[in-house]
């Protein structure tokens, strides 16, 4: 089926089958931050995952994000229908390198060389590909991809200098948010030391030289669920409350979304890197969960607009 959520910041949206055991749609996110203001958001787009039964085809979903003025889309993968599909769009597309990849991405450049001509330079520029995902949080996967990351992400580079498509192309890495030791208050924000020397910071180097973003998956429910006993239900769903004051930096900050995102921006500056961008690839609330998950049920992902089932 497909579920089309309109919210304050009027987005449409695919259903997903999480792998958390929710089985539930949620909204998700591709929005453009800026280091300096939140104010510049540049634009919104969706995910569109395909673990389901009974999905339309790629070409109606094409359609639909059409229909509703989505002009960028990240796929979790580079499914070849899909990527056809979004061929003369005009909708800009992120690909997905999988986790599964990234040791033959990282050992064999051939490998990356390869990946990159079949499903990227087979369908740009008449597919408006413009970034890869290297991997999707990579540090929480059980199959310990991390030290792969890094050499596959220049080797994907290598491969995209080698068409000459790494000026239109750029390269990132969704992180999780369980990447930071510290998250609150936002103004202490800090990533886990063990990553920081092996990983952060040179995918950070690696982001600056190629003048590509930072992707982010922050979700709020995640940190709401655990401390529901002291975060408002309406300061975590963006609704009207009256804010919560960072003790560090003095900013009052009125939604549960920005304090994360402003988390992850004192992480890197902690670094040294605050100029680099920052891009949430996926945010969202679940709509159905379990008994335990709290707030997790269909009222709840209302938010500020009306749901449409079909």
């Amino acid at each position: 089926c497909l579920l089309q959520i309109f919210i304050s910041l009027s987005i449409s949206l695919l259903h997903k089958k999480l792998s958390m055991d929710l089985l539930t749609p949620l909204i998700f996110l591709l929005l453009l931050l800026s280091p300096f203001s939140l104010s510049d958001a540049g634009s919104i787009g969706v995910n569109y995952g395909r673990i389901s039964d009974e999905l339309p085809s790629a070409f109606k979903v094409v359609q639909l994000l059409k229909s509703q003025g989505i002009t960028r889309v990240k796929i979790f993968d580079a499914d070849p229908s899909v990527l056809k599909a979004l061929s003369g769009s005009g909708i800009k597309v992120t690909v997905d390198l999988p986790n599964e990849l990234l040791f033959s991405a990282a050992k064999r450049t051939s490998f990356a060389v390869s990946w990159v001509k079949r499903n990227v330079a087979a369908y740009h520029p008449s597919t408006q590909i413009e970034s890869i995902a290297v991997g999707n949080e990579v540090f929480v996967d059980t199959h310990n991809t991390t030290s792969f990351l890094i050499p596959a992400m220049r080797n994907i580079h290598k491969a995209l200098m080698s068409f000459n498509l790494h000026s239109d192309i750029k390269i990132s890495s969704p992180l999780a948010l369980s990447a930071l030791q510290n998250s609150y208050p936002s103004s202490s924000g800090s990533f886990r030391p063990e990553l920081i020397d092996s990983v952060i910071k040179p995918m950070l180097d690696f982001l600056r030289e190629t003048g590509s973003r930072l992707m982010i998956n922050v979700y709020p429910f995640f940190a709401y669920e655990g401390n529901s006993d002291v975060i408002p239900l309406d300061y975590a769903l963006l609704r009207e409350n009256p804010g919560m004051v960072d003790s560090g930096n003095g900013l009052r900050y009125f939604n549960l979304f920005d304090a994360q995102i402003d988390a992850v921006f004192a992480a890197m500056s902690a670094l040294k890197y605050d100029d680099i961008e920052i891009i949430v690839t996926e945010t969202g609330w679940p709509s159905k969960g379990d008994e335990n998950e709290v707030g997790a049920t269909l009222g709840k992902v209302r938010i500020s607009g009306e749901i449409l089932l079909g």
